[in-house]
Protein backbone atom coordinates (compact mmCIF):
# COMPACT_ATOMS: atom_id res chain seq x y z
CA UNK A 1 0.00 0.00 0.00
CA UNK A 2 1.36 3.70 -0.87
CA UNK A 3 2.91 4.75 2.21
CA UNK A 4 1.75 8.31 1.93
CA UNK A 5 -1.85 7.63 2.41
CA UNK A 6 -3.80 8.88 5.88
CA UNK A 7 -4.45 6.45 8.07
CA UNK A 8 -8.00 8.72 9.34
CA UNK A 9 -11.48 7.18 7.63
CA UNK A 10 -12.56 9.09 5.30
CA UNK A 11 -16.44 9.47 4.80
CA UNK A 12 -17.75 10.84 1.30
CA UNK A 13 -21.23 12.59 2.28
CA UNK A 14 -22.44 14.81 4.58
CA UNK A 15 -25.70 13.92 5.12
CA UNK A 16 -27.79 11.53 7.73
CA UNK A 17 -26.03 8.38 6.52
CA UNK A 18 -22.78 9.88 5.98
CA UNK A 19 -22.69 11.93 9.39
CA UNK A 20 -24.47 9.00 11.69
CA UNK A 21 -21.65 6.20 9.84
CA UNK A 22 -19.08 9.07 10.88
CA UNK A 23 -20.30 8.95 14.78
CA UNK A 24 -20.28 5.13 14.75
CA UNK A 25 -16.64 4.83 13.58
CA UNK A 26 -15.46 7.87 15.94
CA UNK A 27 -17.14 6.44 18.65
CA UNK A 28 -15.09 3.04 18.12
CA UNK A 29 -12.02 4.70 17.74
CA UNK A 30 -10.94 5.54 14.36
CA UNK A 31 -9.73 9.01 13.51
CA UNK A 32 -12.33 10.15 11.06
CA UNK A 33 -13.08 12.85 8.70
CA UNK A 34 -16.25 13.79 6.79
CA UNK A 35 -15.47 15.00 3.17
CA UNK A 36 -19.13 16.50 2.09
CA UNK A 37 -19.77 18.41 -0.51
CA UNK A 38 -22.75 20.13 1.32
CA UNK A 39 -23.86 20.39 4.64
CA UNK A 40 -26.37 20.93 7.11
CA UNK A 41 -29.22 22.45 6.00
CA UNK A 42 -28.00 22.49 2.36
CA UNK A 43 -27.69 18.34 2.07
CA UNK A 44 -30.90 16.48 0.82
CA UNK A 45 -31.39 14.60 4.64
CA UNK A 46 -31.99 18.46 5.41
CA UNK A 47 -35.28 18.97 3.52
CA UNK A 48 -36.88 15.32 4.29
CA UNK A 49 -40.12 14.90 6.07
CA UNK A 50 -38.09 12.68 8.00
CA UNK A 51 -40.72 10.07 9.82
CA UNK A 52 -39.55 7.22 10.72
CA UNK A 53 -40.98 4.33 8.16
CA UNK A 54 -39.57 2.01 5.50
CA UNK A 55 -39.73 3.91 2.22
CA UNK A 56 -39.02 3.63 -1.37
CA UNK A 57 -36.05 1.57 -0.10
CA UNK A 58 -34.80 -2.61 -1.21
CA UNK A 59 -34.32 -4.90 -0.27
CA UNK A 60 -37.33 -5.36 2.00
CA UNK A 61 -35.46 -8.54 3.52
CA UNK A 62 -32.61 -6.25 5.08
CA UNK A 63 -34.63 -3.25 5.20
CA UNK A 64 -36.65 -4.30 8.29
CA UNK A 65 -33.25 -4.97 10.22
CA UNK A 66 -32.04 -1.87 9.70
CA UNK A 67 -35.13 -0.19 10.13
CA UNK A 68 -35.39 -1.66 13.17
CA UNK A 69 -32.18 -1.08 14.93
CA UNK A 70 -32.66 2.35 13.89
CA UNK A 71 -36.18 2.54 15.65
CA UNK A 72 -34.22 1.85 19.05
CA UNK A 73 -32.26 4.29 18.54
CA UNK A 74 -34.32 6.95 17.75
CA UNK A 75 -36.49 5.87 20.90
CA UNK A 76 -33.96 6.42 22.91
CA UNK A 77 -32.95 9.97 21.70
CA UNK A 78 -36.50 10.96 21.52
CA UNK A 79 -35.76 11.75 26.01
CA UNK A 80 -33.25 14.28 24.62
CA UNK A 81 -35.70 15.73 21.92
CA UNK A 82 -34.49 19.51 22.27
CA UNK A 83 -30.91 18.55 21.70
CA UNK A 84 -31.36 15.87 19.13
CA UNK A 85 -34.66 16.54 16.98
CA UNK A 86 -36.50 13.44 17.50
CA UNK A 87 -39.95 12.81 19.05
CA UNK A 88 -42.24 10.28 19.63
CA UNK A 89 -45.52 11.38 17.89
CA UNK A 90 -48.68 9.68 16.64
CA UNK A 91 -50.57 9.16 13.84
CA UNK A 92 -52.06 7.27 11.31
CA UNK A 93 -50.47 6.07 8.13
CA UNK A 94 -54.07 5.50 5.84
CA UNK A 95 -54.97 3.07 3.76
CA UNK A 96 -52.64 0.55 5.04
CA UNK A 97 -53.05 -3.22 6.67
CA UNK A 98 -50.24 -4.74 9.12
CA UNK A 99 -50.93 -8.31 6.90
CA UNK A 100 -49.73 -5.48 4.28
CA UNK A 101 -45.98 -5.50 5.48
CA UNK A 102 -42.99 -7.15 6.00
CA UNK A 103 -42.39 -9.41 8.94
CA UNK A 104 -40.39 -6.17 10.64
CA UNK A 105 -43.97 -4.70 11.58
CA UNK A 106 -44.07 -7.41 14.37
CA UNK A 107 -41.86 -5.84 16.08
CA UNK A 108 -43.29 -2.08 15.90
CA UNK A 109 -46.37 -0.90 18.32
CA UNK A 110 -48.57 -0.53 15.06
CA UNK A 111 -52.73 -0.41 15.24
CA UNK A 112 -54.96 -1.94 12.58
CA UNK A 113 -57.92 1.20 12.93
CA UNK A 114 -60.92 1.55 10.86
CA UNK A 115 -59.03 4.78 8.60
CA UNK A 116 -55.82 2.92 8.38
CA UNK A 117 -52.08 2.10 10.55
CA UNK A 118 -52.12 3.67 13.85
CA UNK A 119 -48.29 4.22 15.36
CA UNK A 120 -46.92 6.26 17.71
CA UNK A 121 -43.54 6.67 15.52
CA UNK A 122 -40.20 8.58 15.40
CA UNK A 123 -40.67 12.03 14.04
CA UNK A 124 -37.26 13.89 13.18
CA UNK A 125 -36.68 17.61 13.39
CA UNK A 126 -33.49 17.46 10.13
CA UNK A 127 -32.02 20.52 10.34
CA UNK A 128 -31.54 20.30 14.31
CA UNK A 129 -30.35 16.10 14.25
CA UNK A 130 -27.98 16.82 11.41
CA UNK A 131 -26.61 19.77 13.85
CA UNK A 132 -26.58 17.32 16.74
CA UNK A 133 -25.11 14.27 14.81
CA UNK A 134 -21.91 16.71 13.53
CA UNK A 135 -21.72 18.06 17.52
CA UNK A 136 -21.75 14.14 18.97
CA UNK A 137 -18.95 13.74 16.04
CA UNK A 138 -16.35 16.40 16.92
CA UNK A 139 -16.69 15.46 20.77
CA UNK A 140 -16.08 12.05 19.20
CA UNK A 141 -12.69 13.28 17.47
CA UNK A 142 -14.15 13.82 14.15
CA UNK A 143 -14.22 16.24 11.74
CA UNK A 144 -16.32 17.64 8.84
CA UNK A 145 -15.01 19.41 5.95
CA UNK A 146 -16.65 20.74 3.04
CA UNK A 147 -14.89 19.35 -0.14
CA UNK A 148 -16.20 18.87 -3.78
CA UNK A 149 -14.99 15.17 -4.54
CA UNK A 150 -14.92 14.16 -8.18
CA UNK A 151 -13.71 11.02 -7.85
CA UNK A 152 -13.13 8.23 -5.49
CA UNK A 153 -9.69 7.99 -6.19
CA UNK A 154 -8.66 11.33 -5.18
CA UNK A 155 -9.26 10.33 -1.85
CA UNK A 156 -5.83 9.15 -0.17
CA UNK A 157 -7.03 7.08 2.90
CA UNK A 158 -6.55 3.46 3.51
CA UNK A 159 -9.76 3.90 4.38
CA UNK A 160 -12.95 5.42 2.33
CA UNK A 161 -16.31 5.07 3.33
CA UNK A 162 -18.57 6.47 0.42
CA UNK A 163 -21.93 7.54 1.46
CA UNK A 164 -22.70 10.08 -1.43
CA UNK A 165 -26.53 9.08 -1.97
CA UNK A 166 -26.84 10.68 -5.21
CA UNK A 167 -23.30 11.95 -5.75
CA UNK A 168 -22.40 7.89 -6.27
CA UNK A 169 -24.04 7.86 -9.90
CA UNK A 170 -21.03 9.99 -10.64
CA UNK A 171 -18.33 9.63 -7.85
CA UNK A 172 -18.23 5.34 -8.65
CA UNK A 173 -19.47 5.72 -11.51
CA UNK A 174 -22.98 3.37 -10.26
CA UNK A 175 -25.56 4.91 -12.86
CA UNK A 176 -28.30 2.56 -10.87
CA UNK A 177 -28.56 5.33 -8.37
CA UNK A 178 -31.42 7.49 -9.90
CA UNK A 179 -32.82 10.34 -8.32
CA UNK A 180 -36.72 10.65 -7.30
CA UNK A 181 -37.68 14.20 -6.79
CA UNK A 182 -39.73 15.10 -3.72
CA UNK A 183 -41.49 18.21 -2.86
CA UNK A 184 -42.79 19.94 0.34
CA UNK A 185 -44.67 22.55 1.02
CA UNK A 186 -44.14 24.15 4.52
CA UNK A 187 -47.24 25.67 6.04
CA UNK A 188 -48.03 27.72 9.84
CA UNK A 189 -49.32 24.60 11.61
CA UNK A 190 -52.88 25.71 12.85
CA UNK A 191 -52.85 23.45 15.73
CA UNK A 192 -52.51 19.90 14.29
CA UNK A 193 -50.23 17.54 16.18
CA UNK A 194 -50.14 14.45 14.83
CA UNK A 195 -48.92 13.25 11.36
CA UNK A 196 -50.93 11.98 8.34
CA UNK A 197 -50.05 9.70 5.24
CA UNK A 198 -52.32 8.23 2.54
CA UNK A 199 -51.95 5.91 -0.40
CA UNK A 200 -49.89 7.01 -3.47
CA UNK A 201 -51.31 7.41 -6.75
CA UNK A 202 -50.08 8.68 -10.17
CA UNK A 203 -49.48 12.07 -11.33
CA UNK A 204 -48.01 14.20 -13.81
CA UNK A 205 -44.54 15.44 -12.90
CA UNK A 206 -42.62 18.46 -13.14
CA UNK A 207 -43.68 21.08 -15.57
CA UNK A 208 -45.82 18.43 -16.95
CA UNK A 209 -43.07 16.11 -17.02
CA UNK A 210 -42.61 12.31 -16.96
CA UNK A 211 -45.25 10.36 -14.71
CA UNK A 212 -44.73 10.14 -10.88
CA UNK A 213 -46.62 9.44 -7.88
CA UNK A 214 -48.39 11.72 -5.25
CA UNK A 215 -49.73 11.46 -2.41
CA UNK A 216 -50.63 13.70 0.94
CA UNK A 217 -48.63 13.58 4.00
CA UNK A 218 -48.39 16.02 6.89
CA UNK A 219 -45.86 16.05 9.31
CA UNK A 220 -45.75 18.66 12.34
CA UNK A 221 -41.93 19.87 13.20
CA UNK A 222 -41.39 22.62 15.09
CA UNK A 223 -40.62 24.80 12.15
CA UNK A 224 -43.88 24.62 10.86
CA UNK A 225 -46.01 22.22 9.24
CA UNK A 226 -44.55 19.77 6.51
CA UNK A 227 -46.90 18.87 3.65
CA UNK A 228 -46.21 16.61 0.71
CA UNK A 229 -45.80 15.04 -1.28
CA UNK A 230 -44.41 13.42 -4.48
CA UNK A 231 -42.06 11.18 -5.46
CA UNK A 232 -41.33 11.38 -9.41
CA UNK A 233 -38.28 9.01 -10.47
CA UNK A 234 -35.38 10.54 -13.13
CA UNK A 235 -36.70 14.05 -12.20
CA UNK A 236 -33.61 16.76 -11.55
CA UNK A 237 -34.99 20.04 -11.08
CA UNK A 238 -34.98 21.61 -7.49
CA UNK A 239 -37.13 24.20 -8.48
CA UNK A 240 -40.25 24.18 -6.94
CA UNK A 241 -43.49 23.98 -8.92
CA UNK A 242 -45.98 26.28 -8.15
CA UNK A 243 -48.87 23.64 -10.10
CA UNK A 244 -47.19 20.66 -7.93
CA UNK A 245 -47.31 22.65 -4.52
CA UNK A 246 -50.93 23.78 -5.15
CA UNK A 247 -51.80 20.53 -5.23
CA UNK A 248 -49.89 19.13 -2.38
CA UNK A 249 -52.10 21.60 0.04
CA UNK A 250 -55.47 20.40 -1.92
CA UNK A 251 -54.25 17.21 -1.30
CA UNK A 252 -53.57 17.70 2.41
CA UNK A 253 -56.55 19.93 3.10
CA UNK A 254 -59.03 17.68 1.53
CA UNK A 255 -57.83 15.31 4.88
CA UNK A 256 -57.77 18.85 7.49
CA UNK A 257 -59.96 21.28 6.17
CA UNK A 258 -57.74 24.26 8.19
CA UNK A 259 -54.94 23.57 6.34
CA UNK A 260 -56.37 25.25 3.43
CA UNK A 261 -56.23 28.58 5.03
CA UNK A 262 -53.15 28.27 6.41
CA UNK A 263 -49.88 30.64 5.57
CA UNK A 264 -47.07 29.15 3.44
CA UNK A 265 -43.56 29.44 4.92
CA UNK A 266 -41.69 27.78 1.79
CA UNK A 267 -41.16 25.36 -0.70
CA UNK A 268 -38.85 22.33 -0.53
CA UNK A 269 -37.72 20.26 -3.16
CA UNK A 270 -35.04 17.12 -2.61
CA UNK A 271 -33.71 14.48 -4.82
CA UNK A 272 -34.43 11.01 -3.12
CA UNK A 273 -30.93 8.43 -3.83
CA UNK A 274 -32.90 5.71 -5.43
CA UNK A 275 -31.22 2.11 -6.35
CA UNK A 276 -32.51 -1.18 -6.73
CA UNK A 277 -31.10 -2.39 -3.76
CA UNK A 278 -29.05 -0.21 -1.05
CA UNK A 279 -25.23 -0.88 -1.76
CA UNK A 280 -23.83 -1.74 1.29
CA UNK A 281 -20.76 -3.96 1.04
CA UNK A 282 -16.71 -3.91 1.25
CA UNK A 283 -14.38 -3.44 -1.93
CA UNK A 284 -10.36 -3.62 -1.82
CA UNK A 285 -8.89 -1.96 -4.18
CA UNK A 286 -5.95 -2.69 -6.42
CA UNK A 287 -3.94 -0.29 -4.26
CA UNK A 288 -4.52 -2.14 -1.29
CA UNK A 289 -7.14 0.52 0.13
CA UNK A 290 -10.15 -0.15 1.25
CA UNK A 291 -13.44 1.27 -0.03
CA UNK A 292 -16.82 0.67 1.89
CA UNK A 293 -19.94 1.78 0.24
CA UNK A 294 -23.21 2.79 1.89
CA UNK A 295 -25.50 4.46 -0.12
CA UNK A 296 -28.94 4.08 -2.71
CA UNK A 297 -31.24 4.60 0.87
CA UNK A 298 -33.98 5.95 -1.53
CA UNK A 299 -36.47 7.53 0.90
CA UNK A 300 -35.47 5.93 3.94
CA UNK A 301 -32.26 7.38 5.00
CA UNK A 302 -33.61 8.59 8.06
CA UNK A 303 -35.52 5.54 8.82
CA UNK A 304 -31.87 3.20 8.01
CA UNK A 305 -29.32 5.30 9.65
CA UNK A 306 -28.11 3.73 12.33
CA UNK A 307 -28.46 -0.02 11.51
CA UNK A 308 -26.64 0.93 8.07
CA UNK A 309 -24.29 2.79 9.84
CA UNK A 310 -23.01 0.19 12.48
CA UNK A 311 -22.71 -2.41 9.07
CA UNK A 312 -20.58 -0.45 7.50
CA UNK A 313 -18.39 0.22 10.27
CA UNK A 314 -18.74 -3.32 11.15
CA UNK A 315 -16.82 -3.84 7.12
CA UNK A 316 -14.30 -1.29 8.20
CA UNK A 317 -13.25 -3.52 11.50
CA UNK A 318 -14.62 -7.12 10.00
CA UNK A 319 -13.03 -9.11 12.49
CA UNK A 320 -11.62 -12.57 12.04
CA UNK A 321 -14.86 -13.84 10.58
CA UNK A 322 -15.19 -11.98 7.67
Amino acid sequence: MDRGLSDEVIVVGGGVVGLTTAVVLAESGHRVRVWARESGERTTSAVAGALWWPYRIEPERLVGDWALESLTVYEDLAARSARTGVRLVEGVHAGLRLDGLGPWAARVPLADTSEGLSARLPLIDMPVHLGWLRQRLEEAGGTVEERVVRGLGEVRSAVVVNCSGLGARSLVPDPAVRPVRGQLVVVENPGITTWYTSAEKTAAGPGGGAEGSVSAYFFPQPGGLLLGGTAHEDAWSLEPDPDIAAGIVARCAAVRPEIAGARVLGHRVGLRPYRDAVRLERELLPDGRLLVHNYGHGGAGVTVAWGCARQAAGLVDPGPAA
